[in-house]
């Protein structure tokens, strides 16, 4: 059980994929609550175009992705903020993939790349270094640091943005903020899980916590907690199985919330079988007649 922790990089490895699933989950928790869960999907790919730009004009990874993924966020907020008649699924699709293509255009015309793009698509978490851990941490830092000063805020924003302004609250600045921290946690995951896995490991968390809880609060830590065994768990099973950690991951995930689905599903059931049948009380229009 013991054996793999003898290895450096997979000890790594595990620190990783266990601070990005907690962080995934715990960001994926307002994501599927604003209903936009294809926006971690395609600002993923949107951010593969601003990794390959970075390397192509020579600056950090993850400066360079990061401002990339923060303004391609950006864009999609004020498209759909701006145009009404424009669906925030049709925003996120026409910013990502053009993002993407570009990406794609910069790879096909520079062929001198001395570092290979499959990382990025497809995660390599086991060539995570002691950098990658930092910014990991860092990430996490942020993002809790965020939720915890803008938590109401950010509730009032997520539940009930056009009534939030009336509060004095700033919807569009509370955006801006949001969408940062997306980029930044898109970022640091993606060698950890490569832009194909990333929209399953923000989103299966928080869904599953759904499926268990009605409390708000219970919500984020049952999401990140999850989020966070997924990850773990999920490296561990790839190390005895010999599969692709990052796909290991999200199956493992969906195992997961299989059972919670399931387990849901029989509560309601119980439930509805002890509950006793009862007469509908009548309408006060129809007493009077009674």
């Amino acid at each position: 059980m013991f054996e793999p922790l003898q290895y450096e990089f997979f000890v790594r490895g595990l620190i990783a994929a266990t601070l990005v699933g907690g962080l995934c989950g715990l960001i994926g928790v307002y994501i599927v609550l604003r209903r936009m869960s294809y926006i971690g999907h395609g600002l993923s790919h949107a951010i593969f175009g601003g990794a390959v730009v970075s390397y192509v004009i020579g600056i950090n990874f993850f400066i360079g992705a990061s401002l990339w993924g923060f303004v391609s966020a950006l864009l999609i907020n004020q498209v759909t903020r701006r145009k009404r008649f424009i669906a925030s699924d049709a925003a996120i699709g026409i910013v990502t993939t053009a993002s993407f293509a570009f990406g794609i255009v910069l790879i096909s015309r520079y062929r001198t790349f001395t570092r290979s793009f499959d990382a990025a698509l497809f995660g390599n978490i086991l060539g995570v270094d002691q950098s990658d851990i930092y910014a990991i941490l860092g990430m996490t830092v942020a993002a809790v640091a965020f939720i915890l000063i803008s938590y109401r805020r950010l509730l009032f924003t997520t539940f009930d943005p056009e009534v939030a302004p009336f509060y004095g609250i700033s919807t569009e600045w509370m955006d801006v903020w949001f969408s940062l921290i997306l980029a930044g946690t898109i970022v640091v995951s993606m060698q950890v899980l490569g832009v194909t896995l990333i929209a399953a490991a923000i989103v299966i968390a928080p869904i599953t916590a759904r499926l268990l809880t009605h409390n708000f609060n219970q919500l984020i830590i049952l999401s990140t907690v999850i989020g966070a065994l997924c990850g773990f768990a999920g490296l561990y099973l790839s190390y005895y199985i010999d599969v692709s950690s990052g796909a290991s991951i999200v199956l493992f995930s969906a195992g997961i919330f299989v059972v919670a689905l399931a387990y849901s599903m029989t509560l309601e059931w119980l439930n509805r079988g002890r509950s006793p049948v009862t007469k509908p009380r009548p309408m006060p229009d129809q007493a009077a007649f009674e």
